[in-house]
Formats: structure tokens, sequence, C-alpha cells
């Protein structure tokens, strides 16, 4: 079998990146490492896997709407656009929409350098009439497109809820940045988690088949592998919960003991119970988010939910202005 034809950029962030950040959060009070290194490749195929337990909806549940109105979205959106799906891991879920959108091109964007190839590649081969290019890049912080479009008709996806990581002002902010890589008129399509019953969303994030914590302790697991970090993961307990305050689901790791983790000579003294805050995730309300959009410079052009109304994808577009 021929080789698919694709395009790779590889802006993947350096080990200098990773030590500097995690050395930075282990010195913070409260201690906290940014959820974006958690995808390496075993932690990626560990989300996946979070994705197929039943307590977690939210993948099952925007797919659904995804689905359901692929053919809507489609019409919204416009054939012959230059897609740039944002996070997209095993790119599950714009399968459902590649055949309606027919758009020209794929842009994958991901911080996960062996999923993102893996995704690309399959997309490459399963759709021969699609142009693919990837960009492994840590796009949470600046967002630069190494190609775009002649007219400009550029359309993110960024599915999933991984907005929900950000703080609502860094979720401006982000929402910004992509809005400035779009251009006037660009649209973002995006999933957004909603608020509902705390007892739904704390199971979602402690899974009883035990996935969402060793997704979190890999984040132990990767330091360890990769900074040569004297660091033990299983003396540290998984911890998740609603917090109604900021509507958000927190993620924590728990030192079990008091211990130490030493990284370059440096020593991290960890008491019993003292916890290293690893993610947040926001949940919102339809109007809510709407307002936040607004905020970063985009319109509303459609919302789409599930009838819980559990979760929600929404069609922005970049104000032009006018």
């Amino acid at each position: 079998m021929n080789e698919p034809a694709l395009r790779f950029y590889d802006e993947q962030p350096t080990l200098s990146n990773l030590r500097e950040e995690v050395l930075r959060g282990l010195a913070r009070r409260p201690r906290s490492i940014p959820p974006k290194f958690f995808y390496d490749a075993r932690g990626s195929a560990l989300f996946d896997a979070i994705c197929e337990q039943p307590e977690y909806y939210p993948t099952r549940t925007e797919m659904a709407i995804l689905a359901r109105h692929a053919a809507e979205i489609a019409a919204a959106i416009g054939p012959d656009a230059w897609l740039v799906e944002l996070g997209c891991g095993a790119s599950r879920k714009i399968r459902l929409l590649l055949e309606s959108l027919r758009p020209r091109a794929w842009l994958g964007v991901d911080i996960s350098r062996e999923f993102l190839r893996g995704a690309a590649r399959a997309l490459a081969l399963d759709y021969p009439w699609l142009e693919v290019h990837a960009l492994c890049t840590d796009f949470s912080e600046a967002l630069r497109l190494p190609v775009r479009p002649p007219d400009g008709h550029c359309v993110a996806f960024y599915p999933g809820s991984s907005i929900g990581n950000f703080d609502p002002p860094a979720a401006e902010r982000f929402l910004r940045c992509v809005a400035g890589a779009l251009g006037a008129g660009g649209l973002l399509l995006i999933g957004v988690d909603l608020r509902k019953d705390p007892a739904v969303l704390e199971a979602a994030y402690n899974d009883a088949a035990g996935v969402t914590a060793r997704f979190n302790r890999n984040l132990l697991v990767r330091i360890r592998n990769e900074l040569g970090a004297a660091v033990d993961p299983e003396a540290f307990d998984h911890r998740a919960f609603y917090d109604p305050v900021p509507g958000r689901v927190e993620m924590h790791l728990v030192s079990r003991r008091a211990q130490v983790i030493e990284i370059d000579g440096r020593r991290f003294a960890f008491e019993a119970g003292e916890s290293l805050h690893t993610e947040n995730s926001y949940k919102y309300t339809v109007p809510g988010f709407a307002a936040l959009a607004r905020r970063a410079g985009y319109r509303s052009e459609r919302v789409w939910t599930d009838e819980r109304r559990w979760f929600s994808v929404h069609l922005l577009r970049v104000d032009d202005g006018g």
C-alpha cells in the first residue's frame, strides 16, 4: 500500500518546556501543573479509554449531536472550507462531519505527536479526496496556521469541551487567539459541556474502572520517565469533585503520605493529604458561554444540544466589526 499524501509540521514543545512548567508548578502554592501535559502517547490512549467508560457522557453525547445535525452544520458552514481541528486526538468526531462538510482540506492540530500522526495518516487513507495537513504544537498558548486557504474560508473545530480546561479569563484569551488565526468572518464549531446534576459530573471523572485515576497519575509517570524525577505515582490518590461556586470539576493528585518529589536536585516536600492540582473542567450554561464568546469577538450563529441539555455545540463567527 502506498503511503498517503500528507504534510506534517512538527512544533512539539521540547523537554525543556515540560521541565520548566513542571518545576514552576511544583514550586507554587497551591501546586498545579497544566493539563496539556497529560497527553503523551500513553496519556492520549488512556483518554480515549476514558471516553468509552459508561460514566463519561461528554464524548457520546457530543457525537450524537454531531451525527443528528451533521447536515444542518454542513449547510451553515458551507462547502470547500479549510477545516482546522484543534486537539484532534484520534479524530473520531470529525469523521461524523467530513462527508457532509466535504471540506477542501483538513489541518489537525494536537500536542501528542504519535496520536496526531496516526490520525492524519488514517484520514488521508480513508478520504483520498481530502487534502491532509497536521501540526504538532501547543496551541493553548498561541495558534499560527502553517497553511491557509487562498479565499480565507477557514473553520476551526474544537470538540470535547476542552475549552472548559481554561478558567474563564484564559478561555476568553484563547478564543481571541483562535479568532486571530481564523481572521474576520472565520467560523468556530466548538463543544461546550453544560451544568447539570453534580452527581453526574462527579461520576464522569471518577469512573468505576479507575481509568481516569490512571490517566491522572500518568502525569507523574511522564515526569518520572522524561525528566528523571524521583517520584512514586502510586503514592498519590486521584481525587475529582465538582465545585458549584466557580462551576467546575477539579482533578487533583493527593499525597497518601509525607514524601518528596525530586527533580534536577530540587526537592519538593509534600505532606500527607497535600494535593497537586492537575485539571479544571468548567461547565457552562448556553447563555453564559454565548456571552463569553461575544466578549472574545464572536457572533453566535447556531447552537445544538441533546434532549437533556447536558452538552452543547456552538457555531460562532469571528466578528468583522461591521
